[in-house]
């Protein structure tokens, strides 16, 4: 286990990785895998839950619709109006 971490951390050669992606899943399911490329660490794997909660970008289909991307840049001109709408016939 890393410092700061409290998963299990996996470590896979890029090879181990090639011949058995599998048992890379699995593990990625409890934890980060940390591929190496001749000895070095090159990559991370997650689960996408762990992705998600390492990025912040766990949202709700209400808060991803009410927020737009790009909304702040949009300027709105309009007019208010006064009117006083006239009473509905509901009959």
């Amino acid at each position: 286990m890393h410092q700061g971490t409290s998963s299990p951390v996996t470590t896979l050669s890029s090879r181990d990785l090639n011949q058995d992606i599998g048992r890379a899943k699995r593990a990625a399911n409890s934890g980060p895998v940390i591929i190496t490329d001749h000895g070095k660490p090159a990559h991370v794997l997650l689960s996408y839950d762990q992705y998600q909660r390492l990025t912040g970008q766990k949202q709700s289909l209400l808060d991803m619709l009410s927020q737009p991307a790009g909304i702040e840049d949009v300027d709105f001109d309009f007019d208010i109006s006064r009117e006083v709408p006239g009473p509905v016939d509901l009959s």
